[in-house]
Order: C-alpha cells, then structure tokens, then sequence
C-alpha cells in the first residue's frame, strides 16, 4: 500500500466530473482502494475520493467512527465502506447545517448545508451491489465524497460564508463561548 498524494483546491482535477468504474474486481482498482485508504488514515480524514488523489474515477472510502456517529438507527459506527459508481438520493426536503472539513482544503472548516438523511446505492470492494440509507454524520460524509465525484468542493455547498474559518481559530472561538 502508498500513500497518495492528496490533491488541494485549486488542482484542475478536483473540479471535474469522475469517469464510471468499469470493472470494480480488477487489480488496479483492489490496489487503488487499498491505497486510498492507507491515505486517508495517514491523513487522518473521514473520507477520500479517487479525484482527491488524482484519480478521474467515480469511487469513494469513509469510515463512520463512534465519536462521529449520533447513534441513530441509520448513524452507527461503521469501518471503512467503499462506494464504487455511487447514486445518493434525498430522502426529503429537510437539511441541516454540517461542519465539514476537507483532505483537499488543510486547515479550513465551514457548516455546510446537507439533506438531513439520504439514499445511496454502489458497487462495494467485492463487486456487490448495495443500498443503504443513513443520517447524521454517515448521511454528511457520504454527500461530501460524492460531491468529488462531480467536482463540487464543500465551499460551493455554502449559504453563510461567516460560518467559515481556520480550524485553529474556530476551534479558538468555540472554546472562548464555553469560557474555557
């Protein structure tokens, strides 16, 4: 397994449209989702699309950890997932403010807006075909990933613009208001 480079905004490929995978089983797609997640856990992300890592393909990792998940039916803990030729789908109108950090963006932070809970299909890492629907933190991680796959960053995403920071900052600010 390698690690990747991760590219950062600005990159011409992060802004593009990712190609289908056409065959999930072959080798290069294993190696590729192996170093994906190698990459995204020496990077110490949620997530990782392949055009993060200059890969035009339409294939995402993400993992779920317990001190992100709010226990919900559809918003447990979950190992890493790999989503190949993903489709997501509201499931409803409603959304909520999410903050969301990004691998291809260091240091920044903003809420974004995310519908509250969706529905998304794929091709996992065996070639199955699944369905699966989720809320919270899994339903945000898996909108943000896809939006790689069609060259959306999360700044893009925003409608409040003073609810975007550097993490140090915000992180400054937040303990300020707790008063600690």
């Amino acid at each position: 397994m390698a690690i990747l480079k991760i590219a950062r905004m600005g990159h011409p490929i992060l802004w593009q449209r990712a190609d289908p995978v056409d065959d999930p089983a072959a080798p290069e797609i294993r190696r590729l989702i192996a170093d994906m997640i190698a990459t995204m856990d020496d990077a110490g992300g949620a997530g990782l699309a392949a055009p993060q890592v200059h890969v035009r393909l339409r294939l995402f990792v993400f993992r779920v950890a317990a001190e992100r998940s709010s226990g919900a039916e559809d918003d447990q803990p979950m190992p890493v997932s790999v989503v190949i030729n993903p489709t997501v789908t509201p499931l409803g109108e409603e959304q909520r403010l999410r903050w969301e950090g990004c691998l291809s963006i260091p240091g920044l932070r903003a809420a974004v807006p995310r519908y509250a809970r969706v529905r998304y299909a794929g091709i996992d890492e065996e070639g199955r075909a699944f369905t699966r629907e989720a809320g919270g933190f899994h339903a945000g991680v898996v909108q943000h990933e896809n939006d790689h796959l069609d060259g959306i960053l999360y700044p893009m995403r925003m409608t409040d613009f003073s609810l975007f920071g550097f993490t140090e900052e915000l992180a400054r600010a937040e303990a300020q208001a707790r008063g600690a």
